[in-house]
């Protein structure tokens, strides 16, 4: 009986793995769709990095970069992709490893005096949970100037 009831809480838990696993990749498609949208209609000509985030970068800044353990200090705005604003802040300190993973990613692409934007597909940024004003699974937007960064 014991083995019996393993096999069958093994079998829900792969259940459970493999048809979260397809939400996941049919998430990223539906991200992927909103973002590529929202590049033709606001003509930015940027990247996509292997994460599935994209980016422009405006001013790439100084030759050094911070890495996952630098403490930045930035300037920010953050904009749903209809273009309302949820966020914004100045000379704002932070961990770098802090932030989302879309921010880890993207502010180590420019230096000190650096400036990028950034469309943040849910995955990389609050998920299937939101946060705040951001809701589940929503695709977010960031302008981000770096003004310096210790490592």
């Amino acid at each position: 009986m014991t083995n019996r009831l393993m096999y069958i809480s093994v079998a829900i838990i792969l259940f459970f793995s493999i048809t979260s696993c397809k939400k996941d990749a049919n998430q990223d498609e539906i991200d992927h769709g909103k973002i590529e949208e929202y590049i033709v209609t606001q003509q930015l000509d940027g990247q996509f990095s292997s994460s599935g985030l994209y980016y422009v970068i405006e001013e790439e800044g100084s030759a050094e970069h911070p890495n996952l353990y630098s403490t930045v200090t930035f300037t920010y705005m953050g904009y749903y992709l209809n273009g309302d604003e949820f966020d914004s802040g100045e000379y704002f300190t932070s961990s770098l490893s802090s932030l989302i993973i879309g921010w880890q990613e993207g502010l180590q692409y420019i230096g000190e005096g650096g400036e990028i934007t950034m469309v943040i597909p849910s995955g990389l940024a609050y998920g299937s949970s939101g946060s705040g004003p951001i809701g589940p699974n929503e695709v977010i937007a960031f302008d981000v100037t770096l003004h310096y960064f210790t490592n």
